[in-house]
């Protein structure tokens, strides 16, 4: 199928490791000039390096813990070069733990990484997407949005967050052509699942590779997902194709989510 998108522009972000990565490759291979965004410049330039046409694409450095730095960094990028067309917003999830444990900082940070950094970067690129009467925001979320994961007390409540600030925006720039959808992940071989199964682990007196068998029975796939399979979800929801989807959430998690 030929996505309609070779030669748009993509801003990736957390694209350095797991799904970000993942999807970053995948849309370079669709011939997508992309623009890599995360906080580990070595970690930038060897992925850059590893895409088709390396010259074609290009790599920003930010920290995701301050929005307003990161939205001058890609006005300035814009002003610059060019625009995007399609935004994958994608962040570390927070460290796992039960509501009544965690921390105001906690919730501060997650809402910051998450939510503000998302709000930032729409609003640095929107106004280009309009003047194309093309544009793609996906946001990298969680089956959280859905069923909140037991021990994840921090992530469930951001995510969901997300989750109506993404629909509510949905509404508001569709008839420019722009489309805002969510993917969800569920069990997907990234570090943050290696985190998740190491506290598991602990907590239930048990070995990483003993937990994540277990865990991996908790799908009806008996699998965990590849970075890429979560991947291909997201640049269709980017690609031309998808013109008439907007405003939903799409979990990639083998069938685990027990809600339609």
């Amino acid at each position: 199928m030929n996505l309609g998108i070779q030669n748009k522009n993509a801003l990736v972000c957390g694209s350095t490791a797991g799904i970000g990565k993942a999807t970053a490759i995948l849309l370079a291979e669709e011939g997508v000039n992309v623009t890599l965004l995360a906080r580990n410049e070595e970690k930038l330039k060897s992925v850059l390096a590893s895409l088709p046409n390396p010259e074609k694409h290009s790599y920003l450095v930010a920290d995701f813990s301050n929005p307003t730095e990161l939205k001058e960094l890609v006005q300035n990028f814009i002003a610059k070069n060019h625009g995007f067309h399609i935004v994958i917003n994608n962040t570390g999830g927070p460290r796992s733990g039960t509501l009544l444990d965690a921390t105001l900082a906690q919730f501060e940070d997650t809402f910051t990484m998450h939510l503000k950094c998302n709000h930032v970067l729409s609003q640095a690129t929107i106004p280009f997407m309009k003047t194309q009467c093309f544009g793609r925001i996906v946001n990298v979320i969680s089956t959280s949005v859905k069923e909140p994961i037991p021990g994840l007390g921090v992530s469930n409540t951001i995510r969901g967050a997300v989750g109506n600030w993404s629909k509510t925006l949905a509404d508001e720039v569709a008839a420019f052509g722009i489309t805002v959808n969510n993917v969800l992940p569920g069990f997907t071989e990234t570090e943050r699942l290696n985190e998740i199964i190491k506290v598991k682990a602990t907590k239930e007196n048990k070995t990483f590779d003993e937990m994540a068998e277990i865990m991996k029975h908790y799908t009806p796939a008996k699998r965990f997902a590849k970075p890429e399979e979560t991947a291909n979800a997201i640049v269709f929801l980017a690609s031309e194709k998808s013109s008439y989807i907007n405003g939903i959430n799409v979990p990639v998690d083998g069938g685990r989510t027990k809600s339609l």
